[in-house]
């Protein structure tokens, strides 16, 4: 009998095609997550799982699923899942890492160049029927080439985006990261900075580190004040590390120039939230994966994962590893 799984919501056909061919699958076709209550009921006989990261995969869910020894995550990140609890109870946890890099990094670019040049505010203002004439003083925003980009978390989507902007708009590089990244110091002549220094010479931060204990609400009203009053920020990371209202205060006062977001806190954004009523804001719905190469190699990744893990081999992209002798005592 084939294993039974149970994946979370509708991915690419090229994904759900391979689960088909050799699992008896549980698709989840309604467009928002499964409820809690839902969730927990379907997993409970299956032997994999396959997320989205809007699904909390913690103790609890492992526990009232005994038989699951794989949980596949539709995503680079992992924090919806509690990996030390799966690895705790032999469970392999896999990812879907590398695939994003370019797709990011050009939403990176084109949230600063929006920002940067108000584009969203203008495209409104023509729709309103406000615009009657050229404007000499109409719209302006910021110059890009050869100003000074602070990149925070300089690892692969964080170099791409650097090397975007520093090949294309000559921009100067600084980077705040706790490792030394010698390729990025090489290729483009980029510089490590501490964050003080980052924030207070940088014409356009763009965030690309892991959202964690040290990272959760880096970006606050202080980090604000520390900023040039004509600096965007761009955030295509997790939300978790600006604090949201900190930074509708710092754009309502002028403290910063603009921002550009892909993602929020919380995700979604309430349509109410006094953010979205600024015009130097951009909020995109997380679509900084979103294009037909990426979103396919994310499902064949994520469903790779989940068939190795079913089979006792080793998943092509492991966030857990060292599980696998545990893991498997499972299939003998």
């Amino acid at each position: 009998m084939p294993p039974k799984v149970f994946v979370t919501r509708v991915i690419p056909e090229v994904g759900l095609k391979k689960i088909q061919e050799h699992c008896e699958m549980d698709l989840w076709t309604d467009p928002l997550p499964p409820p809690r209550d839902e969730l927990l009921r379907r997993v409970e006989d299956c032997q994999g799982l396959l997320s989205l990261l809007t699904d909390t995969v913690d103790a609890e869910l492992m526990d009232r699923a005994p038989k699951l020894v794989v949980v596949s995550n539709f995503a680079v990140g992992f924090n919806n899942i509690d990996v030390a609890a799966a690895t705790q109870r032999g469970i392999a946890v896999g990812n879907t890492p590398g695939v994003l890099t370019d797709a990011t990094a050009d939403m990176a670019v084109t949230l600063l160049l929006a920002a940067a040049r108000r584009l969203v505010e203008g495209h409104h203002y023509t729709l309103s029927g406000k615009w009657k004439t050229w404007e000499p003083l109409g719209h302006i925003g910021q110059d890009l080439v050869g100003r000074t980009l602070g990149i925070v978390g300089m690892g692969r989507i964080g170099f791409a985006t650097a090397r975007r902007l520093h090949r294309g708009w000559d921009m100067q590089v600084l980077y705040y990261d706790i490792h030394r990244n010698e390729h990025a110091e090489r290729e483009l002549g980029a510089r490590q900075v501490d964050f003080d220094t980052l924030l207070a010479e940088s014409d356009f931060v763009s965030i690309h580190t892991n959202l964690d204990d040290s990272t959760r609400g880096l970006f606050d009203a202080e980090a604000f004040r520390k900023m040039k009053p004509t600096a965007v920020l761009v955030n295509t990371a997790r939300g978790p590390i600006v604090v949201q209202e900190d930074l509708r205060q710092a754009l309502e006062q002028g403290e910063i120039f603009a921002a550009g977001l892909d993602v929020t806190d919380p995700e979604p954004i309430d349509p109410n939230d006094p953010l979205l009523k600024l015009p130097n804001v951009i909020v995109a719905p997380h679509i900084a994966s979103a294009t037909v190469r990426s979103r396919n190699r994310m499902a064949e990744i994520a469903a790779e994962n989940l068939l190795a893990g079913l089979e006792g081999r080793p998943l092509p992209a492991w966030v857990n590893p060292e599980v696998e002798p545990q893991w498997r005592k499972r299939f003998s």
